[in-house]
């Protein structure tokens, strides 16, 4: 099986931040519910993160 490669590392151009509400709304779905790794293609420990900056962003209130 090919290994998969990551374009979204290199198209970031920044920290990966609760701020970044643009680029968290490509990870999450319209009902508002995070993708899962096997439809990001990112590695565990950027996925890891990305939740956990969804999750922030919403307790801010800066997305649903």
């Amino acid at each position: 099986m090919p290994r998969k490669t990551n374009t979204d590392r290199s198209k970031r151009g920044g920290r990966n931040d609760y701020r970044n509400v643009t680029l968290l709304r490509r990870y999450v779905t319209d009902h508002g519910r995070i993708l899962l790794r096997k439809y990001t293609g990112l590695p565990a420990a950027f996925q890891r993160k990305l939740s956990r900056s969804v999750k922030r962003a919403r307790q801010m209130l800066l997305m649903k």
